[in-house]
Formats: C-alpha cells, structure tokens, sequence
C-alpha cells in the first residue's frame, strides 16, 4: 500500500528567484521558534516564500506539512473548518471541532501553513495560540499583512527583492523580471539594461508588480513600461487567470489591504502620502493630525499601518517611509477625499518652520557646540526629498513667500554645502506672480541666486544680482554680508581686487558690528584673499590667522576649511610647501564630514598640486584623481580646470613635459569656456621650457591637440602616464582625427599664448628687478606711486604671481617680454 502524501503544496508554477538568504535563514528558524508569521505588504511575496520555505521543511516533519489557504474564506468561524479539512479530521457533535483538531496533531510532527490571514486575523491568533500549547511537536509558519501577535510568535517582515544598478544588474528584481519577460515569450538583450534598472527601482522591486510589468513586454518594452509607470495601476492590469482575484492587478492587491483598514487609519495612510521620502513621528503628527484624526493617535495609528505592512520602518524605528507604490495608491485617495490642498499646505508650513529652527542652530545661533550644528545640518540634509516636494507644491499653488523662505532657511540646499540646485528653485519661484512678496524678501533670493550662479560660474550674472541685492536688504544683516562675501569671491574670480576689497571690508564691519562670527571670518579670509592676489603676504597671513581665530569661535567645519584652505594658499604664495600642505590636508577630513563635494574637490585640487611639487608623486596622484572625480560629478569646470592645472604641475614634476603641456592646454580651453583668465605665467614658462627640450614645432602640436582634448581625455594621460601621439608635419594620428572635428588635412597648430602685460607694465616688471621700491619707481617713470601699485596688482592678476620678487624673478628670466 502506498504512503499517505506527507503534505500538500501545490507544484510551483515557475521559477523561484531569489531570496535565497531569506530561504536559509527562516528553515533554520524552525529548530527554535515553532511560530513564524511571514509579515508585508500585498504582492511582496509573502505567499511564495513561505510555500518554498514550506517544501524544504518537508522531510523535517513527519506528520506532514499542510497548506491552509484562508483567502477562500470571508468569516472568522471558517478558520478552524478549513484547518479540519485539510487534515481530513471530521466534526465531532459532543465536541467542540478545535479539540478534535488538537487530538489529531497532538502527538505528530506537523506544520502548519496558514496562509493570507489577515482578514481573519484575530482568529488565526486564537486558533494557533490554542494548538501550539497543546500539540508540542506542532509549528505554524504563516503569512499575513500584520503578525499574530501571540506569545511565542516570531515575525519576518518579508522585504522587496533587490533593486539593480547599473553596477549590479543582476540583482534579484532584475532576474525576476527578466525570467517573467521571457515566460511571456520577451527577449530583453542588454540594450534594454538601463531601462530594466529603472523599471525594477520605480516598482520598489515588489514582486507582483514586477511580473505584472512583465507581462506587459509582449506590447511595450522595458523602456515603455517604464515612461508609463505613472499610471502603475492602469498599466499593471495583466495577471494570470488562475491568480486569486486580488493579485490579478496591482490596484487589487493594493485596495485588498486597504480595505481592511479601519477609517482613522486610512484617513492617515492617505495623509502620509504628501512625504515624499522617510519621516519621523514627530513630523506625521505636525502634518497629519487634524479631523478625524487627533495628534495623540498619530502614534498607535502609524503604528498599525506598520504592522499592516503598509508603512516600512527601519530597525530604530525611527523613521518611516511608503513604498512608491502605496504612496501613489494613498495620494489618489488623498485627491479623492479632497484634502490635497489643505495637507500639502500644511506639510510646506510645517518643512519652512523646521528649517528656520535647523538653519538658526547651524550658523546663527552663538556659542553652540559642533555636534549641535552638524546634528541640524544632517537633519536638513535627511529631509531633503521633502524640501524638494514641498517647493513643488509652493510652485504649483502659487506660494512664492513660503517657497522663498524654505529655500533662504535650507542649508541643505544652499552652497554652503555644496549643492547648486538652489538656483533652480528660486528662479523658478521668481518667474511666478510676484505682486504678494515683499521687497526684502525678493532681495534676500536675488542675494541666494547670486550664490548659486557663482558656484555654476555664471560670473557676470551673480555680481549684478549681488549688487542690486545689497540696497534692499536692509536690517538683514546676515544676508548683507553673504552678499558682500560672495561679491569678494566673484571679483576676485574676475581679477577686480580692488573692488573686492571694499566689499570684504563692509563684510566684516557688517559682522563685526552684530557679533556675527561667521560672517566676521567670512570678512576676515575675503581680505586675506584679496592681500594675497595683491602681494600683500604678511597682511594676508595676518588676516586669515584672525578669520581662523574667528571661525573657531563659531565651531562650524565649513568655515574652519575655508580659512585653513586659504592660509594653505598664502603659504604657497611664501614658497611654504610643507605648511601649505599642512593646511589643506587638514581641512580634507572637515570637507569630509560634510560631504561638500565642490569644496572638497577644491580641497584636494590643491593639496595634490602641492603635493606633486613636493615630489610625493603617489599622493599628488590620488588626490588630484579624488578631485576630478567629484568635480565632474558636481558638474563644476572651474575645478575640472583646477584639477588639470595640478595634473601638468605633477607630469612636469615627473619628467613628462608633453602630458603636462596636453594638461595645461586643456585648463586654459576650460578656463576660458567660464570667461575665467587662465594666461597665466605658469603657462608661459611651462612652454619656455616645452620648447627649448622638445622643439617649437612640436610644442606648438601638443598645446593644439590638448586645447581640442576633453579634459578626461588630458587627465587620462597624466594619471594613466601615457604618452600623447602628436602628428608630424602632414600627418594626424587617428586618435586625434577621431576628436578633432573629422577634418580633413592636417591640423594646424595654434600659437602658444605670450605675455599679455601692456607697455607700462612691462617697464614696471623689469623696473623691479632692480628692487625698486613704489615710490622709486614712480620717480623713474614720472608716476604717482598708487599708480605703480596699482600696475603691479594688474601684473600679479595677469602672470598669476603673489609677490613682487616673484615678478622680479620672471621679468629676469624672460627680458625680451619685459622689454
């Protein structure tokens, strides 16, 4: 006679992908836990897990294991009669069915699997609860949108799949994908890859989702699906038939656990869908409470949507989110009750009063300790997603003061750490109807817009907004001197230091006249840097040791690199290396910290240069490639150019004057893209020395052929040590046609730039070779000595030069420019 069957599971009807790790670890769980209740949201795969953890666990149990699927019963009395069915235990009139259940798996080595409890859930606790403390060989897996919640229960929040990247691919929600696509009779080729990596991450990698999306591939491709996933629940309507009702669409399984919700809880699921990223308690109590729902409930309320399944916390359970998909269910029931409006307007009220609270503590407040500043800092940093939504929303409903105040008070957006998009948003608040916003208000965003325009080296466009900022600011005393500190910046990008000059004073006595200390050292580094364009060294270092001084007071690692990075540079200036190097290493962990990309690439831009002239070749290396990195990254030329100026110093440094050349003809390309100077005398004299070793001709070649290189191209050279292969006369290489605009004939060599000192300026350099004071000069040439310093300020901004010897010294060495 054959052996009873020892379970009932159905056969699987495709591929099992995935999850392996997870399939470990809950068998292994069963040695020890005798309850484990598989826990998630509707269409994770909560179901298939558990029926593959189900038939692994077979030859485990020698009483069978027995698949109970409770979806096919709607009352909670039905439990225990289908639990008998499948066992084939029959009803007793004198006692009561549980009791017969419970006799029949009492001395047996069985498990249960009860599957979709959730709609009967109080039951399915009692009845399992009753039969695990009477049947001590029994254990129960079973899978429900929310636990049990019985004494000896173990909970396994079943996870989405994981999401791909173009740097894995490979990942299981990917695979699953792809695996469906080709059952549905698709094959994707790796063309389609970046479009199945934006597939998988829009869908949150739930798997019922992802085989509904790929059912669709018999119609759209990958890319298709994706530019329609918007409309997700129109669009993913393609189950199997033999599927329940309930995972033949994605909007059925999303209203199936909707509907078991009570009303306050939907009520609140619908509000949450205003976040756009990860939230906390406190900020779904500010947004969400109100009618039906008081803030006291918030708590328990969030707190059955987790256990629900329909809003994920992290193991801190701190923070919350909703997966995409229900973020897009509970927004369409948010429009459809008719609280859109009054809970978004509500979210952007709410986001601009945190951020005026983080933004005080951060740079306003005195006297506060470091950890405090960073702490609102990363607490503006975390909430950006929600910056961003609620600027949307201030943009859609017309809101421009609030949307003006959300980005004044966000220091995750603004510059200061980094990011640029601010500009954008301001701009785009600006073009709407402004009738409402006060004047002081439309000068604080032209005094931010000049900000970000100077961090995306539209130069000219960021000192005219500064400037007609300045007039209206008024009694804003902070916003006055970062106006007058970005205008120090600009001009002296622009090679105007006096200008510069009169603004970093206002800045300071601005500051200084508040008790402002970051502004004071703000003030303090704007008028080292000026002192150092002009020469001025001991004023320089003067000024930035009392800007230090004050940026230590204030505590905040940004300012404290700012200064340290500009005394690095006045010790460069004094032929300090080791000092230099001193300074800017020390402000690379600070930047660090911070993760401000754009000072950090600048940051480590330098250190490398002065770390190639000090012939410490390999960290010259690293960090001029750590720059570039960031610098392309952020999208910032000015230090993509910086980079490339520090990868010729370093190929020279090595002995490889063509790359250094290739390099320096890249910068100065770059330089002028920005209308930044870039005929500096660093470049003169590099191709002096190009010249007399390797030949007019073929210096004339390499400096044609980097002005055409990209600048990853000129960097590869340096930092792969490659050698350029530059065309003889009537010849180009291939690399260079494939680059150089598909020309046909040779390409012709542009002169390498000379001196661009007028004829005054040239007496005056050669003057100081002499070690003529000011006033001597004028003398000779019958001139007011403020007219000799200022000519010697125009030579300095011109040559690239920092002090009169260095001037001296070039104008020795170069007599025929100087003539």
């Amino acid at each position: 006679m054959p052996d009873s069957p020892r379970h009932n599971l159905p056969a699987e009807p495709n591929r099992f992908v995935g999850r392996e790790r997870d399939l470990d670890d809950l068998c292994g769980m069963f040695g020890d836990t005798r309850v484990v209740t598989l826990c998630g949201v509707g269409g994770i795969g909560k179901t298939r897990l558990a029926l593959r953890v189900a038939a692994r666990l077979v030859p485990s149990y020698s009483g069978g294991v027995w698949l109970v699927e409770l979806a096919r019963i709607n009352r909670p009395e039905l439990v225990v009669r289908e639990i008998a069915r499948v066992l084939g235990v029959p009803e007793e009139h004198t006692r009561p069915l549980l009791d017969t259940v419970a006799a029949r798996l009492r001395d047996t080595r069985c498990l249960l699997l009860l599957d979709n409890c959730e709609h009967v859930v109080d039951r399915c606790a009692e009845v399992s609860a009753e039969l695990v403390a009477s049947c001590r060989w029994l254990s129960v897996l079973a899978t429900s949108r929310e636990p049990l919640r019985i004494a000896s229960e173990l909970v396994w929040r079943v996870p989405p799949l994981d999401l791909p990247d173009l740097d894995t691919p490979d990942a299981e929600a990917a695979q699953l994908f792809r695996d469906r696509a080709t059952a549905a009779g698709t094959r994707l080729g790796p063309e389609s890859l970046a479009d199945v990596v934006r597939l998988c991450r829009a869908l949150d990698g739930l798997p019922l989702a992802l085989e509904l999306a790929a059912a669709r591939t018999s119609l759209l491709n990958p890319g298709q699906i994706a530019d329609r996933i918007d409309d997700r629940f129109s669009l993913l309507t393609t189950g199997e038939r033999t599927a329940p009702a309930r995972q033949r669409t994605l909007l059925a399984a999303v209203e199936w656990s909707h509907d078991l919700l009570s009303v306050k809880e939907q009520v609140l699921l619908r509000r949450l869908s205003v976040f756009a990223g990860a939230f906390d308690l406190d900020l779904a109590e500010q947004v969400c409470a109100g009618r039906p729902i008081p803030e006291a409930e918030i708590v328990d309320l969030l707190g059955g949507l987790v256990d629900k399944s329909l809003v994920l916390c992290d193991e801190s359970r701190r923070r919350y989110r909703l997966l995409e998909t229900i973020k897009r269910f509970a927004a369409e029931r948010l429009a459809e009750a008719g609280e859109r409006e009054a809970v978004r307007d509500r979210h952007l009220d709410v986001l601009c009063e945190l951020m005026q609270r983080h933004f005080t503590v951060e740079l306003t407040e005195p006297r506060v300790p470091w950890a405090r500043r960073l702490a609102a800092l990363t607490a503006s940093r975390t909430l950006l997603d929600d910056q961003r939504a609620a600027l949307d929303w201030a943009i859609e409903s017309g809101n421009v003061p609030l949307g003006l105040q959300l980005c004044f008070r966000s220091t995750g957006l603004l510059p200061v750490s980094g990011l640029t998009e601010i500009v954008g948003w301001v701009e785009r608040l600006l073009a709407l109807d402004l009738s409402e916003v006060p004047a002081h208000q439309l000068a604080q965003a032209k005094a931010y817009l000049a900000y970000g325009l100077e961090a995306r080296d539209e130069l000219a466009r960021s000192l005219e907004l500064a400037a007609e900022s300045l007039p209206a600011l008024g009694d804003d005393l902070f916003r006055t001197c970062v106006a007058h500190s970005l205008s120090v910046m600009v001009l002296l990008r622009m090679g105007r230091a006096d200008e510069a000059l009169h603004h970093a004073e206002r800045c300071l006595a601005v500051a200084t006249a508040s008790g402002d200390h970051w502004n004071q050292a703000a003030g303090l580094a704007g008028l080292s840097a000026v002192a150092l364009v002009r020469g001025r060294l001991r004023e320089a270092q003067r000024h930035g040791e009392e800007a230090l001084a004050r940026a230590r007071e204030h505590g905040h690692r940004w300012m404290l690199a700012r200064v340290a990075t500009q005394l690095g540079a006045v010790a460069e200036a004094r032929g300090d290396l080791v000092t230099a190097m001193t300074h800017y290493e020390q402000a690379v962990p600070w930047l660090e910290e911070l993760g401000s990309g754009v000072d950090l690439a600048r940051c480590l831009a330098r250190a490398g240069r002065v770390a190639a002239l000090l012939h410490e070749f390999g960290t010259a290396r690293e960090r001029l490639a750590a720059s570039l990195s960031l610098s392309r990254r952020t999208g910032q030329r000015q230090g993509m150019a910086r980079c490339l100026v520090g990868l010729s110093v370093l190929a020279e440094a090595e002995g490889d004057l063509e790359a250094a050349v290739l390099a320096a003809a890249a910068a100065a390309t770059l330089r002028e893209s920005i209308r930044q100077h870039s005929t500096t005398a660093r470049i003169e004299e590099l191709l002096a020395r190009a010249r007399a070793k390797l030949g007019d001709g073929r210096t004339s070649s390499l400096w044609s052929r980097g002005r055409t290189m990209s600048p990853a191209d000129a960097a590869h050279h340096v930092l792969a040590g490659e050698r350029p292969a530059i065309p003889g006369p009537g010849r180009v290489p291939d690399r260079v046609s494939r680059r150089a605009g598909r020309a046909a004939g040779p390409m012709a060599a542009e002169p390498a730039p000379r001196s661009v000192l007028t004829a005054r300026e040239r007496e005056i350099a050669a003057l100081l070779t002499r070690g003529l004071s000011n006033r001597a000069i004028a003398e000779e040439l019958v001139i007011s000595p403020a007219t000799v310093a200022r000519h010697i300020a125009n030579i300095m901004e011109k040559l690239g030069y920092t002090s009169r010897a260095q001037i001296a010294v070039w104008a020795a060495e170069h007599p025929e420019a100087s003539a």
